[in-house]
C-alpha cells in the first residue's frame, strides 16, 4: 500500500512539475516573485539596413500598425492600443508542438526608437530597445535589452535557457525586418 502511495505521489509531482514547465515556456504561468532577482543583458545586435531611417522605422513597426498585413495579424495580436503605446500578445513557437505568448507593451519614438516592457510571459521582467540611427549607406538599428529572472542561481539558469530562445526570436525579427526595409526601399 505505501508503494501506491508513493508511486501515486510520485506521479502527482512529475504531473505538477510538467504542467508548471510547461506553464513557464508557453507563457501561461508567469511569477513575480521579485524574490532573489538577478538581470543579465540581452544584446547588443546591431543590422546595418540598405535603406532610409523612415522606411525601416515603418518595418519594424508594421506589425503593431492599425493596418497590417494579414500574415502579422497571426504572430501579434493587439489587445489595447493607446497614443504611442500597444499592448500586444506575441505568439512565437517554442517547439514540440508549444507556443509561447508574451504580453508586451511597446511604445513608440519615430522615427529612432521602439521599446518593449514584458507584462507577462516566461520571465518576470523584460526590457528591450530597438535604436535606429541614420548611417551613410541607410541605417544602423541597435537591439538592446535586460532580462531578469527570480530565484538567484535556479532563476538565473532558467533565465539563460530563456535568454537563448529570446535572442533567436529577436535576431530572426531583425532579419525580418532588414529584408523588408531593403524591398520596400527598392
Amino acid at each position: 500500500m505505501r508503494v501506491i502511495h508513493f508511486l501515486t505521489g510520485a506521479g502527482l509531482l512529475v504531473g505538477a512539475g510538467a504542467a508548471g514547465y510547461v506553464g513557464l515556456v508557453t507563457g501561461r504561468l508567469s511569477l513575480d516573485l521579485d524574490v532573489g532577482r538577478r538581470t543579465r543583458p540581452l544584446g547588443p545586435l546591431v543590422v546595418d539596413i540598405a535603406a532610409p531611417r523612415d522606411i525601416v522605422y515603418a518595418a519594424a513597426t508594421a506589425p503593431y500598425a492599425e493596418r497590417r498585413p494579414r500574415a502579422m495579424a497571426e504572430k501579434v495580436q493587439i489587445l489595447e492600443r493607446g497614443e504611442g503605446m500597444v499592448l500586444a500578445a506575441h505568439r512565437t513557437p517554442v517547439g514540440g508542438g508549444m507556443v509561447a505568448v508574451t504580453v508586451e507593451t511597446v511604445t513608440f519614438t519615430p522615427p529612432e526608437r521602439i521599446g518593449f516592457r514584458l507584462v507577462r510571459g516566461p520571465v518576470p521582467y523584460v526590457a528591450e530597445t530597438f535604436e535606429l540611427e541614420e548611417t551613410p549607406s541607410g541605417t544602423r538599428l541597435t537591439y538592446t535589452g535586460e532580462l531578469g529572472t527570480d530565484l538567484g542561481p535556479l532563476g538565473q539558469r532558467w533565465g539563460d535557457l530563456v535568454a537563448r530562445s529570446w535572442t533567436a526570436t529577436v535576431e530572426r525579427s531583425l532579419e525580418t525586418i532588414r529584408v523588408e526595409s531593403e524591398r520596400r526601399s527598392r
